[in-house]
């Protein structure tokens, strides 16, 4: 029989109020104790959930870079918003040579803190290209380059970058 010396009776609790609040601090208790010992027989044999989802994604696809890039469409400068026609003429023209298999754009609603502290609003794209790791040095500078073209074109204080390490089946 497990004692709990700790758990006392507080003033005025008798009856089944009593026999409930030992019951559950009990519970509690038995939980906390017999926890640590069902992970301890999982073992190390036993993959986790990561090592399992890494193992089969390994085992389909190869390994890509998934890089995505958010672009703004009010000018800082006050000059007239890009347009969708403006924006798809500037894939057009520095996106897809760069990357002729292909390409996503999304539309989106973008939302920082500006340096006056301000909270700014505005409609954006976000562009996701997809690309062997292989290729990462060589699709750097490229993704580089359409990012300072941006900024140029269109008075942008930046172009946000996101990548990540992914496999990819086509």
């Amino acid at each position: 029989m497990l004692r709990f010396p700790h758990l006392t009776s507080p003033k005025g609790l008798t009856g089944p109020k009593q026999h409930t609040a030992l019951t559950a601090a009990a519970a509690l208790a038995v939980l906390a104790v017999g926890t640590p010992v069902a992970y301890a027989t999982l073992g190390d044999d036993a993959p986790s959930a990561s090592q399992s989802a890494t193992s089969a994604g390994a085992a389909r696809g190869k390994a890509y870079i998934e890089t995505r890039l958010f672009f703004g469409t009010e000018r800082p400068d006050g000059g007239p918003d890009v347009t969708d026609r403006q924006f798809l003429a500037f894939i057009d023209e520095e996106v897809t040579p760069r990357f002729p298999n292909g390409l996503t754009i999304q539309d989106g609603r973008g939302q920082w803190r500006d340096s006056h502290g301000a909270i700014e609003r505005e409609r954006s794209y976000v562009l996701t290209l997809l690309y062997p790791a292989s290729a990462a040095r060589v699709r750097d500078v490229q993704i580089e380059r359409i990012r300072n073209a941006y900024e140029k074109a269109y008075a942008q204080d930046s172009v946000a970058r996101i990548e990540e390490r992914t496999t990819a089946d086509f």
